[in-house]
This record gives C-alpha cells, sequence and structure tokens, in this order.
C-alpha cells in the first residue's frame, strides 16, 4: 500500500545468549512457524461449525470459532492435552504428553451460540449417583424400563425418584430427552437455590481470628444465598493522593456505578450489577469507615484507629448499600474523597488491617474485595519491613531468588485462607512508585481467586483509562463467589495436582472466594489401571456456586474423550495450546520451590522429550541427524523458548515485583489468553488490504488482517507495526516511514513530530486510520472490554523499542536464544539420546554442558 525501504537488522539492545558448539544450518524461512498454524485453523474453521461430539480436532484456542454443544462441553469450557487418552499408564509414560485438561468453568461464549441452560431444581437438588456423587448427563444410560440410570463415570446404577421418571423409547432412550438440556448438553447450570443442602457453610471457627466480630457468628448450618457484595478500599496516603491514583479510581468507580461520558463524547452506561450492595474503606495509617444510607446529605465517617485488631464501627448492615439507592451520596462522596486527603502527610498504610476490616463485613454471607494499593503496607497485621533504595537494587539485582516468590509475612498466607473460607475474593489494584512486594500482598489475590493489576508509576492520563475498563470488566463479567469445585472422571483415571489461582483445603479439591469468567486451571489425570479403547474417558468438572444475582448453582461440565492404544493416534490428536499452557502454569508454580535456571532446563527437556517420544515411537527409521517434529507439537520448540523469554522466567534482571505479577497472570490466564501472550500478535499495518478491517456492506462482519512472524528478519524500515501481548500494545513506527503513512495515522509528515506520549490514536478520515481504529476495538472485544496499554516505538529513537523487541521472541533477545539457535540445542538433545539411548524426561536426564 505504501512504499517503504528494505529489511533491517535486530537492534543491538535486545542481545540475548549464544549457542555453545556447533550450530545446525536451519533456514529461517523453513523453520515450523506459529503464524502458519494459527492461520490455517483460522481459514478452516472461519465458515464451519464446530461439533462437539469425540472424535472430531478441536479448533486451536486462537481460532473464533462456533461450537454447537452436542452433550460434551465445548472447548471454551474444558481443554484436553490430547484427544486421545492413551490407554496405559506405560503408554502415558513413554509419549511424555502430560495427560491434562484446562478448565474455565465461565469462559465467555460467542454471541452466536445458546447460552448455557439453566434447569431449575426443588429442594432435592439435581440427579446425581449415589456411589460417586457424579450429576446426571448426557453420557448416561437407563435401565430398568427407565426407573435406575447408570453413572457414566463409576458404572454405579442409581434408582430415579418418582418426580424425574419417565419412559423409555425403542431405542432405550427417555421419551422426554429432548426436553432435558441435563440429558442433551455438555454444559448446564443447576439451580440449586432452594436446597439448603448447596448453601454454603459458615466460615469455620478459629482459635484467633483475624479480626474481631462486632456481630454474632451465624447460627445457621448453611449460609442463605445473597447478592454479592463488594467492599472498595482506597488506600489514601501520600502516594497515592499526589500521583492522582485516589483521584483515577473514584473516577472511574463513578462511571462503573452510574455511566457517563467517554472521551469522544460517546454515553457509557453503567455496569455495576444492578442487585450488587456496596461498602467503601479508606486506609492510610488508621482506617476510615462510612455511612453511606441515603437518608443523609454526606456520609458519616468514623475512623479506627485499632489497626492490630480491626473491628466494623457499625453493624455490617449500615455499612453497605444499593449504589441506586444512595447516588447522590456516594456520587458527591467520590467526587470529594481526593480533596479530603489533598493534604495528608501520611506516607504508611494498614493494608492489612483494612482487607481483616473487610472480611468482617463480608463473613455472615461472602462477597468480593477491591483493595486500590500505591504504599507497601508497613503498618497491622502482616506489617512488611520497608526496603532503602539500595535494598530495592540489591532485590532487583538478585531476582532469580525463589525466596522472593514466597510471602515474607505468614499473615498475608493465612488471611488468604480465611477469606476462601468465607467465600470471601480478594482483588488488588496496585500503583506503586516503588517496590511494594507483590510476593507476600499477592498471595492474597492468588489464593482466593482474585485479579491483580499493576500500574508502576501511576500516570492518570496514560494508566487512568486502563484502570476504569479492568475495573468494569471486574465488577461486569460471570463471577461466582463462596465457589467449591470438584473434577470427577471415569473409572481408570485420577485427577490430580491442579494449578492455578486458588487454596487448597484438602487434594485435588480447589476452593475459590470468587471465580470469574477470565479464570482458567489445570489439572493432571493419571492412570490407575488399563482404560478399554471401545469405550470413552469421562471427565466432570462441577462448581458449585453463588451468582452475583445471589442464586446458588452448579456448573456442571461433561467431557467424553476418545482412549487410544496407538502411539501415533495419541499424537494426531494432540493439543499443543494446552500443553504449553500447563508447562506455563507448572513452571510459576515452582518459582517459589526451585532457581530459576532449573526451571528454565525442566522446559527444555519436557519440550525435547515430548518430540524425542514422537521420534521414537513414531518416526524411529529416519536418520538420527533429522529433526522430526509431529504435526500437532510443531511449534513447540517456540512456545517453549516463549515461556523462557516470559518477564517471571527470563534470565536478565526483572524486578521482582513485576515476576510476581506476571506469575500471577499467568496462574490464572485461559489457554487462548496464554498462547497469545506468549506469542505476541505482529501485524504490518502498512501492507493492510483495502477491504481488510471495514465492516463488510452485507453483515457488518469484520475481517482481522493475517498475522506475520514476531521477528525484525520478516520487517522493513518503511513499514509500520503493531505487536501486542494481551498486556501491552506496541505501535513500532520505522525511520524510512513514508510521509503519507504518518500522515494517514497520525496526522503529521515527520517521524519527529510524533507524540511518543500519545495513548489514543487520532479519529483521521483516511482508510487507514479507521482500519487501525477498528483493530484495536476489536482486539478490546475479545477481552471482554478491557483496554490495553498503547504505546508508540520510533525505531532507535524511543526507549519503547526495547519492549517491542523484546515482544518479537523468535530473535536473539531477552538474555536467551534465538528461534534458530533453540532448535538446534532441541536437535542436539534429541540426537544425544538417541545415540545413547538415555532418557529425555525432565528430571532423570543428566544436563548437557550446552
Amino acid at each position: 500500500m505504501y512504499a517503504h525501504g528494505g529489511h533491517i537488522p535486530q537492534p543491538p539492545h535486545s542481545a540475548g545468549a549464544t549457542l555453545k558448539g556447533l550450530r545446525t544450518h536451519i533456514e529461517p524461512h523453513q523453520v515450523p512457524s506459529p503464524v502458519d498454524s494459527i492461520e490455517a485453523d483460522r481459514a478452516k474453521w472461519e465458515d464451519q461449525t464446530y461439533m462437539t461430539l469425540p472424535g472430531n480436532h478441536v479448533p486451536q484456542s486462537t481460532t473464533d470459532y462456533v461450537a454447537i454443544d452436542q452433550g460434551n462441553s465445548s472447548p471454551k469450557f474444558i481443554r484436553m492435552s490430547t484427544w486421545n487418552i492413551p490407554s496405559t499408564s506405560r503408554l502415558a509414560e513413554e509419549l511424555d504428553i502430560p495427560i491434562v485438561a484446562v478448565i474455565q468453568p465461565f469462559a465467555d461464549l460467542d454471541p452466536r451460540e445458546e447460552p448455557v441452560p439453566v434447569i431449575e431444581c426443588g429442594e432435592e437438588g439435581p440427579p446425581r449417583c449415589e456411589k460417586c456423587r457424579g450429576y446426571i448427563n448426557a453420557w448416561c444410560t437407563w435401565t430398568a424400563g427407565g426407573n435406575r440410570w447408570k453413572c457414566n463415570l463409576c458404572g454405579h446404577e442409581t434408582e430415579v425418584s418418582a418426580d424425574y421418571f419417565s419412559p423409555l423409547d425403542a431405542n432405550l432412550l427417555r421419551v422426554d430427552q429432548l426436553q432435558r438440556p441435563e440429558l442433551t448438553k455438555g454444559t448446564i447450570d443447576f439451580a440449586v437455590t432452594k436446597s439448603s443442602e448447596y448453601w454454603a457453610p459458615p466460615p469455620p471457627a478459629h482459635l484467633t481470628p483475624s479480626y474481631v466480630a462486632t456481630e454474632p457468628p451465624p447460627t445457621e448450618q448453611a449460609r442463605k444465598p445473597q447478592p454479592m457484595r463488594h467492599v472498595f478500599a482506597f488506600d489514601v496516603s501520600n502516594e497515592a493522593v499526589h500521583s492522582g491514583f485516589l483521584s483515577a479510581a473514584c473516577t472511574s468507580l463513578r462511571i462503573i456505578l452510574y455511566g457517563g461520558a467517554a472521551e469522544d463524547g460517546t454515553e457509557i452506561p453503567p455496569s455495576f450489577p444492578p442487585e450488587s450492595s456496596i461498602a467503601i474503606i479508606t486506609f492510610d495509617t488508621t482506617m476510615h469507615f462510612y455511612d453511606l444510607s441515603p437518608n443523609q446529605a454526606t456520609p458519616r465517617m468514623l475512623v479506627v484507629s485499632d489497626i492490630d485488631e480491626p473491628y466494623l464501627p457499625l453493624p455490617s448492615a449500615e455499612i453497605f448499600t444499593h449504589p441506586m439507592a444512595s447516588r447522590t451520596v456516594i456520587e458527591s462522596f467520590l467526587e470529594s474523597l481526593p480533596r479530603r486527603f489533598a493534604d495528608t502527610f501520611y506516607s504508611q498504610s494498614c493494608l492489612g488491617s483494612a482487607l481483616r476490616a473487610g472480611l468482617s463485613s463480608l463473613a455472615k454471607y461472602g462477597g468480593h474485595i477491591l483493595a486500590y494499593v500505591s504504599t507497601l503496607p508497613t503498618l497491622g497485621p502482616g506489617a512488611l519491613a520497608p526496603i532503602s533504595p539500595e535494598e530495592e537494587t540489591k532485590l532487583f539485582e538478585k531476582s532469580h531468588d525463589k525466596t522472593l516468590y514466597a510471602p515474607r509475612a505468614v499473615e498475608w498466607r493465612n488471611l488468604a485462607e480465611e477469606c476462601v473460607e468465607a467465600g470471601v475474593g480478594v482483588s488488588l489494584v496496585l500503583a506503586p512508585g516503588r517496590f511494594v512486594d507483590i510476593g507476600s500482598i499477592g498471595a492474597l489475590a492468588s489464593a482466593s481467586g482474585g485479579e491483580l493489576f499493576f500500574h508502576p508509576r501511576f500516570d492518570p492520563v496514560r494508566d487512568g483509562p486502563i484502570l476504569e475498563s479492568q475495573v468494569r470488566r471486574l465488577v461486569s463479567r460471570t463471577t461466582g463467589y463462596n465457589c467449591a469445585l470438584r473434577v470427577r472422571s471415569s473409572n481408570g483415571l485420577r485427577p490430580t495436582r491442579p494449578l492455578g489461582n486458588f487454596h487448597l483445603p484438602a487434594p485435588n479439591t480447589p476452593s475459590f472466594g470468587t471465580l470469574d469468567a477470565d479464570k482458567a486451571f489445570s489439572i493432571e489425570l493419571e492412570h490407575t489401571r488399563s482404560l478399554s479403547t471401545h469405550e470413552y474417558a469421562f471427565i466432570q468438572c462441577a462448581v458449585l456456586y453463588t451468582s452475583a444475582a445471589g442464586e446458588r448453582r452448579v456448573r456442571v461440565l461433561n467431557l467424553a474423550v476418545q482412549v487410544a492404544e496407538l502411539a501415533g493416534s495419541v499424537f494426531r490428536f494432540a493439543d499443543m495450546d494446552v500443553v504449553v499452557s500447563h508447562m506455563a502454569r507448572h513452571a510459576m508454580a515452582r518459582m517459589s520451590q526451585h532457581t530459576l535456571s532449573i526451571i528454565r532446563d525442566e522446559l527444555t527437556e519436557l519440550c525435547s522429550a515430548i518430540l524425542y517420544s514422537y521420534r521414537r515411537n513414531c518416526a524411529a527409521s529416519t536418520a538420527h541427524t533429522q529433526l522430526i517434529i509431529p504435526e500437532a507439537f510443531r511449534a513447540l520448540p517456540m512456545y517453549t523458548l516463549a515461556i523462557h523469554k516470559s518477564k517471571p522466567l527470563k534470565a536478565r534482571n526483572v524486578a521482582a515485583d513485576v515476576r510476581n505479577y506476571n506469575a500471577h497472570r499467568f496462574l490464572g490466564l485461559s489457554v487462548r489468553g496464554m498462547m497469545f501472550h506468549l506469542y505476541p500478535r505482529l501485524l504490518a499495518l502498512h501492507d493492510l488490504d483495502d477491504k481488510i478491517a471495514l465492516p463488510d456492506l452485507d453483515t457488518g462482519a469484520i475481517e482481522m488482517p493475517s498475522l506475520m512472524r514476531g521477528s525484525y528478519l520478516f520487517m522493513e524500515a518503511g513499514g509500520l507495526y503493531l505487536i501486542d501481548n494481551e498486556e501491552l500494545q506496541v505501535l513500532w513506527i520505522g525511520q524510512s516511514v513514508s510521509p503519507q503513512l504518518l500522515q494517514d495515522v497520525f496526522g503529521v509528515d515527520d517521524v519527529a513530530d510524533l507524540d511518543t506520549q500519545t495513548t489514543v490514536l487520532p479519529q483521521l478520515p483516511s482508510v487507514l486510520s479507521r482500519q487501525i481504529r477498528n483493530i484495536i476495538a476489536y482486539r478490546r472485544r475479545e477481552k471482554g472490554g478491557r483496554a490495553t496499554k498503547l504505546i508508540l516505538a520510533r525505531q532507535n529513537l524511543d526507549g519503547a523499542e526495547i519492549e517491542f523487541a523484546d515482544m518479537l521472541v523468535e530473535d536473539h533477545n531477552n538474555a536467551a536464544l534465538s528461534y534458530l539457535d533453540y532448535l538446534s540445542l532441541v536437535h542436539k538433545q534429541i540426537t544425544a539420546a538417541i545415540q545413547t539411548g538415555a532418557s529425555l524426561s525432565p528430571g532423570t536426564s543428566i544436563r548437557a554442558p550446552w
């Protein structure tokens, strides 16, 4: 579309590690590319509908597809590392493919897909197996003329209640089968509000409770479901006020509660759940509570100075209010709050006390706490010793030390457990100017199922709109609280070793204070006996939760998977996206136990082991000098290298807070989010077709442009490129870019005239301007409305180019090898294993000097 210069070299500031020894010659244009696989899969499913019955190849997580539920849950809810499970444990060990399910119980569906059906259950609750307690589903069979049903998980026969009975037809199916979604759909919600058996239990009594109870504990055996309650806790210390963070937080909350106008004049509707109520706490060296009831002109403020034994100065019923009922009071309060603390001189905070007080207000029913934090909590429970700039520099330099990835004070872990027991999730919006110890305070969000948002050196202009979109998504997405989760499997398999952001009170039974649409976790499956290839293997995940509207429900996901006895069949139906996602989670979970170098070595060994197993079992006759990669794992070395280069694990110095924040994200990311974060999407904007990224005149649909490989090798000096890793977007402008291209996108004709501080592209009448803004808007809709920070990077002029260069993971950067060198390393390991007969399974091989 526009004239541009020739290819460009990789800038020297992004150099990585070098490969020792002989290097295998590999042609860069012929190596397996993640982009080729992503684009081929997208083209395949563009005009097809995915039917969920077993036996079909599943679309990649990076593809936008429409699934029709035929009794198996959509892959958007649950994905397997292989859709042909090995029939024996011996075969599974030989292949080195971890047998894993990645589960995202509340995943958002495509608007073209049917919503999850809700089945109303009476006081008895849904039909369940008498033996294993599995829920009735589409894979159960019927016996005794419809009087009994046989559980597909354990084989036990359970008698049908009189109310649920139906006669069978000639095919031994119930006459009312098609009228009962639980017998035809793989994903369903059982509404169990009327059955007190399913209500959340009260939190257990502790010998040393973390707060002073101002109300008698609940006497009932179970807590009646209530609409979700939210506590907003604002840091009002000197750092929060003077950085503009407090003002931005209040403004964003006001817009979320009551709506407002965007910068372009469009109306923003309110997005807070109408049934929910809120309470507001502020804290610095003391805690401040507010009576926001509507029958007063201004809110009453009550100060609690006892931060070691925090308590509520009012009954919780007076602290909570419905936003619409108290609109006048809350709006004026949020507007005046930054002015109220404008002259504060307190530089310390008692975050732990404020969170304990928030827990005290929610302990009776459960709910959610969102805390806005700017300073290291140095007062009250969980107080952390302040760190001098010199000590902070030393921490930065030794960020590979495993002790930095676990809480420094045990109170944070204990408080997290109490929150989960009470059905409370804690999310933190962090805007620190210095080290804030996410390894300690972040453990609270990680264990309770909450969220972390990280805005270091907060800038209201740059970060304010991002903050508003993040909190809007937080309160508006599908969220359950008081969550208990159980994964069951059919005879011969056993779920084990779950990984994610949750608390594990008992083996293999994760509990969440809150669980939302963006959270996923993985769980391994191990063999307890051989499986029959003539039958399916079954997995069922059940989440018992209370919805934001106050309904008690059970979300049930069912999956039937084929069983294979041939290695080739297992590899043919393998799902690389799930394997990579699990590898990354497993690596993050080990950061507090092993040094980062050991974790990186183990990742490489697992990658090599999988490729070596394919070579040994499916392509043994090929020459040992040839690198053989199975179709399903063509990009596995690239994604493994990308995990090495990720911020939690990379060998270069990275601040401990940055590592811990990103490790938290990795543990909860969806499979799709993980793949797009590890290998960021790169687009050549100067080469867009005139019709791409523009609404179709007939359908209104917008087709996205094809991706390109993430390397300077494929870029041009006259180009304009956009890269997006789900957390950050960088718009790279080449030095030889044409003036017309700049005029069409930015309204200037010289690179030197660009405003690199801009956070939003100008709305210009050019076609290219519309296309780029449509692409950014489309990406935002993909993320459920969450905006992504946008920065500009001019070639060889701006420091932001370092971020851009580090996101080109195929290159020689991030203190790690280039993709070509990493392929050579993997090839060396496999060749050595072939020649020596050694094992490549992680932890069993002797690490080579390379």
